[in-house]
């Protein structure tokens, strides 16, 4: 591919990111959009090579079908279900992603929040507010020598194993997928979810949302966990049964949680689509969060699905997308959607 004639279409693109796309594509034609990838503005890309979208355009079979010179697919997010695979195929068009850009910037926000219950930070500053320099009510715990248990060991699980051995915390991991010279490597034991509950101090969620882990703490093993541990999820909503959560914590079962993550939040596709322009009209996460029922309790920590959100991880996202659009002008691809 000659890139002195590439001709890249980005999609819902904001302005920040426009400049930085100029920055490093000199040589190239370049066509930005604002908005989604839409039927009646197919015209003004037919001509173009590589389209760059993130996860609200659609790249059905018949769109696809449009775009006679279309080669590259270059997608900024990890997400690609928004694109029809297949049909790319097909037609010979390669479709790349983002495959990791948050492992250490979720896994960070991770140990914020476990610090913070452990050592009771929130509640310390708000304490000095109101009362001044008195520690009564504040005494947390170390984490040295507690354990923690981690559920999904994938990008962001496995930087969070390295941050707990800093720690000198013991680890136990469960995963359907064991990597075994992952866990030797790192220091950790690979043991069944039911006995992880039952052991581990803290309790971290790392996997995906799907319907085989749907609810996977729920009401029938919540009450297999350990008297006084504490739950942390910076994943899904989903992967938690919201009434099974609330009643451990009332009966004790938990003694606190911290939650980047809640049940009732909108469906979304990627982390970034929070931070779009239109999210805010979508979905009224606000509101959500004033009536929850977690937003009451002294022993939860919320954040706003925030764990991603580092200038870092976003400008990643960009670093990749480049990566993967010089790759292709080279005819040397990589991070290709298989």
């Amino acid at each position: 591919m000659d890139s002195n004639k590439l001709k890249i279409a980005f999609f819902e693109i904001e302005d920040w990111e426009k400049e930085y796309m100029r920055s490093h594509f000199t040589g190239f034609e370049l066509k930005f959009f604002e908005g989604n990838l839409e039927r009646e503005i197919l015209p003004l890309v037919e001509d173009c090579q590589v389209i760059s979208i993130f996860t609200s355009s659609q790249l059905s079979k018949e769109v696809l079908r449009d775009l006679p010179s279309l080669k590259m697919i270059s997608v900024r997010a990890t997400g690609f279900d928004n694109i029809d695979i297949e049909e790319a195929k097909k037609n010979g068009i390669l479709v790349f992603n983002v495959p990791t850009y948050g492992e250490n910037t979720v896994a960070e926000h991770t140990f914020g929040l476990i610090l913070n219950l452990s050592r009771k930070i929130h509640k310390s500053i708000q304490s000095v507010k109101e009362n001044g320099f008195i520690p009564d009510g504040l005494r947390g715990f170390d984490l040295k020598g507690k354990t923690l248990g981690i559920v999904g060991t994938g990008h962001i699980g496995s930087h969070v194993a390295r941050i707990a051995r800093g720690f000198e915390m013991n680890v136990v991991a469960f995963d359907a997928k064991k990597d075994k010279k992952l866990a030797k490597n790192l220091g950790f034991e690979y043991v069944s979810l039911e006995d992880l509950l039952k052991n581990s101090d803290i309790i971290t969620l790392h996997l995906p949302y799907n319907k085989n882990t749907h609810h996977l703490i729920n009401s029938s093993n919540i009450v297999l966990i350990k008297k006084g541990s504490y739950l942390v999820n910076t994943a899904r909503g989903g992967l938690v049964e919201t009434s099974a959560l609330v009643g451990a914590l009332e009966d004790g079962t938990l003694a606190g949680a911290g939650l980047d993550v809640l049940e009732e939040e909108c469906y979304i596709k990627d982390e970034r689509e929070l931070l779009t322009k239109g999210f805010p009209q979508k979905c009224d996460v606000k509101t959500m969060l004033q009536n929850h029922v977690l937003m009451e309790r002294e022993n939860v920590i919320v954040t706003p699905h925030n764990a991603f959100n580092s200038k870092e991880a976003l400008e990643r996202i960009l670093e990749t997308t480049v990566e993967n659009i010089q790759s292709f002008s080279k005819n040397k691809p990589i991070n290709t959607v298989k």
